[in-house]
């Protein structure tokens, strides 16, 4: 016996989530192709986990269509969908071996216990756990109970594999591990994976795709490229890592070039569709180049009110005529301290144009 996992597309279809008075989730459309990573992204609130739970078909949509794998399961319960679910907190059973936890939803469904166990033992085989099924949880590390939740999903054959915060119970260095054990076999099975973060950093590195939700409806959705590089509003350039957000001006435009003015700079942008006057500009802490003003260089004044040294980065907070300015710099050779004046001008990249 071999699993057999075929992947299937999810879309939502105008669907709102009402409860009571309150909108959990209003009017949002999005598609999700077979065997891509998807994440919902967004702050406390926003309607990611409400979405992911209406795919799951733990709740089910006031108005509008679900379909998953071109079938509306719009009013279908969590037991007819073919999806599987792993829980932010591994959900694991203490008093079961680890090969009876992922044999445990196939025995449920009626497969001889045979059976159940010779997939369960393909599952564990898959996220790297071969061997591992007379232990008990207890006796796992957290990455390897995670990788026990991800296998009992698997051995379900799901077209769609929900992930509701994975990686939440994990420390930082097991997050980053985890994580890219996720995403390698998400893309050696060509799963459609729907991943739920509130993690920034998390969510770009594991995504084909981000869905980035905000006050209940999708503020942006793209690539993690696109929604870093090319932030659609202030909300986006803030939240996709950090933005300093500085008023400019667009002096020309030329093709789909922008020469914008900051302060006593002039730069060179993407025009992005916005026309001449003034406009905001998202500038990446790690695009702002600080010197000693000492050096005479031709940029923006400023004065550094906070030096922070991080291992392998500086961070710094500057007083400028822009207003306050976080700043990274990985020169941290030459730091500067605290109280000192400084120049600044800005890297070719990490500058966007925003619409107000």
């Amino acid at each position: 016996m071999s699993l057999q996992l075929q992947a299937g597309s999810v879309v939502f279809e105008n669907v709102t989530k009402m409860y009571g008075a309150v909108t959990a989730i209003d009017n949002v459309s999005f598609s999700i192709e077979p065997g891509h990573l998807v994440t919902l992204l967004g702050p406390s609130g926003c309607g990611k986990t409400t979405t992911l739970r209406m795919i799951a078909g733990l709740e089910h949509p006031t108005s509008g269509r679900i379909l998953i794998g071109g079938k509306d399961v719009t009013n279908l319960p969590a037991t007819d969908r073919d999806v599987s679910m792993v829980f932010q907190s591994y959900a694991l059973f203490p008093h079961m071996t680890v090969g009876e936890n992922v044999a445990y939803g196939l025995s449920v469904g009626g497969l001889s216990k045979r059976d159940a166990a010779e997939r369960a033992e393909e599952g564990l085989a898959l996220v790297g756990l071969a061997g591992y099924d007379a232990r008990l949880p207890s006796e796992l590390s957290g990455g390897q109970q995670q990788r026990v939740a991800v296998a009992r999903a698997l051995v379900l054959e799901p077209e769609v594999l929900l992930l509701d915060e994975p990686l939440s119970n994990l420390d930082a260095k097991l997050r980053r591990k985890v994580r890219e054990e996720i995403r390698d076999l998400q893309q050696k099975l060509g799963l459609t994976a729907v991943y739920v973060t509130h993690d920034q950093e998390e969510a770009l590195a594991v995504s084909d795709r981000i869905i980035v939700m905000n006050r209940s409806v999708i503020a942006q959705e793209g690539t993690p490229r696109e929604l870093y590089e090319a932030p659609a509003s202030p909300f986006i350039a803030d939240f996709i890592g950090d933005a300093n957000l500085v008023e400019g001006e667009i002096m020309r435009l030329a093709a789909s070039e922008a020469t914008v003015r900051i302060d006593t700079i002039q730069c060179q942008l993407p025009s992005r569709g916005m026309q001449s006057g003034p406009a905001q500009v998202a500038i990446r802490p790690d695009s702002i180049m600080l010197e000693h003003a000492s050096t005479n260089l031709v940029g923006i004044k400023g004065n550094v009110t906070h030096s922070t040294y991080l291992g392998n980065q500086m961070h710094y907070t500057v007083e400028s005529p822009l207003g306050e300015l976080f700043v990274v710099d990985y020169r941290i050779d030459n730091a500067i301290t605290a109280g000192s004046d400084i120049s600044m001008t800005f890297a070719t990249r990490g500058m966007s144009l925003i619409a107000s």
